[in-house]
């Protein structure tokens, strides 16, 4: 059984003990890396070193181990994300509707590529396979504390003032 203790990470200050359900009932299971390690990533936003390491050694697995689930599969990330999340759909419909121009036009405003985070760590650009709203072709959604929201049939126009009304938003929230 996991301790109820507090234990935050040496350098990150994350909190274990959010993770401990999890890992209490899930530990024991053969084949639960992947449900422990997607449960981890929605409680702190990523896979942390600190995070991996309590991971293994609660359940026994090698970090190294770890690490190869965790980089073989595209939805773990290793490095923080931004506030908003930008998943930009690059299904067949999307494709065909224009995606490439709505990333290039996301990429040239926000000044970041798929996978990256902008300077501020308000946007992180992701490529995604499809996000099943194909009769709404360009889609992104953008996931926030706050919850998700879904934009569809995306102009190059429409994508820059979407992040623009964002960004307004952030610039509002700071205390002056």
């Amino acid at each position: 059984m996991i301790s109820e203790n507090r234990i935050p990470a040496p350098e990150t200050g994350q909190d274990f003990t959010l993770l401990a359900p999890t890992l209490e009932k899930y530990a024991p299971v053969p084949g639960s890396l992947i449900t422990i390690l997607q449960r981890a990533q929605d409680i702190y936003g990523y896979l942390s070193p600190e995070v991996i390491d309590y991971i293994s050694d609660k359940t026994g697995i090698r970090p190294a181990r770890i690490y190869g689930v965790a980089t073989f599969y595209a939805q773990f990330r290793l490095t923080p994300i931004g506030k908003y999340l930008i998943m930009l759909c690059k299904g067949t419909a999307c494709h065909v509707n224009g995606a490439d121009r709505i990333q290039e036009a996301v990429s040239e405003y926000l000044c970041v590529q798929d996978g990256e985070t902008t300077e501020d760590g308000i946007f992180t650009l992701n490529n995604v396979a499809c996000l099943g709203c194909c009769s709404l072709a360009p889609v992104m959604m953008i996931k926030s504390a706050d919850g998700e929201e879904t934009y569809g049939n995306l102009t190059k126009d429409s994508v820059v003032k979407i992040l623009e009304e964002i960004r307004a938003g952030e610039k509002r929230e700071v205390p002056v």
